[in-house]
């Protein structure tokens, strides 16, 4: 404590570098920056490769445990072909008639499996916004359609929230304000 030193490591062996995850799955990193502006069409989703960051413009969706489960049963309040849906809980505030994000940070992907598959197959999603990762399942059905799974950054609720140029609406917000479908135009 005295010097700072760290005298045991309790949950990496110093010994093994730390290899990020991509490297390990033996993917290359791309580095390249990609604009793409929603509705997405299949050949731009399908040129992407791994390790390319994107900067994305227009509308997205919110999507959570309730929207999913809500799209199992019934069309979406919205059209969803090309779209992007963001697995996010966010922070909003309402001034008047007008609703501003203060936070909008990913929430974990994973809860949304049983579902996923289904809502990209038969409402023609074209990205899945979230952290974490996805299943087999729906790794099937995003190649199957042209589909992608983006990965944010968790942690950067309050920088996403700053890439939300408008809330252009909000449905089933019976949900609550985090499960709500809220319907967002963002820039980069």
């Amino acid at each position: 404590a005295e010097t700072g030193a760290i005298a045991t490591w309790l949950y990496r062996d110093p010994s093994s570098p730390v290899v990020p995850m991509a490297d390990q799955a033996g993917f290359r990193r791309t580095g390249r920056e990609i604009v793409l502006t929603a509705p997405f069409d299949e050949a731009s989703i399908r040129a992407l490769k791994v390790g390319d960051v994107l900067l994305l413009n227009g509308r997205m969706y919110t999507g959570r445990d309730s929207v999913h489960v809500y799209l199992m049963k019934n069309d979406p309040p919205v059209d969803l072909r090309g779209a992007a849906i963001y697995h996010c809980g966010p922070v909003a505030i309402k001034d008047g008639e007008t609703w501003t994000m203060k936070a909008a940070g990913p929430t974990t992907s994973i809860r949304e499996e049983p579902y996923q598959a289904d809502v990209i197959r038969k409402f023609g999603v074209r990205a899945v916004i979230g952290k974490g990762g996805m299943g087999q399942k729906t790794l099937e059905a995003l190649k199957e359609c042209g589909a992608v799974y983006l990965s944010a950054i968790g942690g950067a609720a309050q920088f996403y929230a700053k890439t939300i140029e408008r809330v252009d609406g909000v449905s089933l917000f019976e949900f609550g304000v985090p499960e709500a479908m809220w319907h967002l135009h963002v820039k980069d």
